[in-house]
């Protein structure tokens, strides 16, 4: 049995032990959100306009490629044309269609898809870190002449106030590691960009970040461990609690967790249960 951790996983135990132990352990279903299906959307549209020669990477291409792709996730998941209507309070796609068309054109706004061409798309990533096995999948990964990497992801939310900017360069700057580990190439520049409202975060990750964040992994994958063999997995309350799928489970909301599975220090570290599909949207 291999540990592993991704960086949503991760963000999970940060945020709340109780979370990561109802996402891992307990592995209780969630709902899809409309938020977070308009996110799936909006990242197959820009990953799918890279398919496109230079020149023909424009925002009507980029429109014209949002209903195929809708199609696509609803022939996968059915149940997402109920969930539309209802968050959009109308049948019509046409209003969805919209939304995602307006995050797309808003990244036009801060890059220009003609001059740039992908390394990689979608790019599974993992790293051996001690005894763990880090591992996420990046957005894109630009390459320089040179041989620099730029590692971008997408957000479809807002981007996050000073305050809470190291939080969201944790995600990016877990994927650097990774890429350092796997490849020996320090990435140049990390990127968050923010569909929302159109802003950029970044920042030129050194060794000593990156190492700073290795730390980081370790010390948190012994918290991990730690509540997985003491079967200790505390709620942590906050801002966050208020769109929580789990609140009716939750001890910290009054709620009875589930009884905690036999084999639940196994789950905790198993990379089968670390291994769920990476949320591509953020809470707006």
């Amino acid at each position: 049995m291999q540990p592993a951790l991704s960086p949503s996983r991760a963000a999970d135990f940060m945020q709340c032990p109780m979370l990561y132990r109802f996402r891992v352990v307990d592995r209780l279903p969630e709902e899809p959100s409309a938020p977070a299906a308009r996110g799936t959307l909006v990242h197959a549209v820009l990953e799918r306009l890279f398919d496109l020669p230079s020149p023909e990477r424009t925002l009507d291409a980029a429109a014209q490629l949002v209903p195929g792709e809708w199609a696509r996730m609803l022939e996968a998941e059915p149940e997402l044309a109920s969930l539309v209507a209802a968050a959009e309070g109308t049948p019509s796609p046409e209003v969805w269609y919209a939304e995602a068309v307006t995050l797309v054109e808003r990244w036009f706004g801060l890059e220009d898809p003609t001059t740039l061409e992908p390394a990689e798309r979608e790019l599974y990533v993992e790293a051996r870190v001690g005894e763990l096995v880090i591992r996420g999948v990046v957005d894109r990964l630009d390459e320089a002449p040179d041989g620099r990497l730029r590692v971008v992801d997408y957000k479809t939310g807002r981007a996050p106030s000073e305050l809470f900017e190291g939080r969201a360069l944790f995600q990016l700057k877990f994927y650097a590691l990774a890429l350092w580990r796997a490849r020996g190439v320090l990435p140049s520049r990390l990127q968050l960009v923010y569909l929302r409202d159109g802003q950029v975060l970044w920042i030129d990750p050194t060794e000593r970040d990156l190492l700073a964040t290795e730390r980081k992994i370790q010390a948190l994958w012994k918290a991990i461990e730690l509540a997985a063999h003491s079967g200790d997995w505390r709620p942590s309350r906050g801002r966050a609690c208020s769109w929580c799928s789990f609140r009716a489970v939750c001890p910290a909301w009054g709620g009875t967790p589930p009884e905690l599975p036999d084999d639940a220090a196994r789950r905790a570290i198993d990379p089968r249960a670390a291994s769920r599909t990476d949320p591509v949207v953020d809470s707006d």
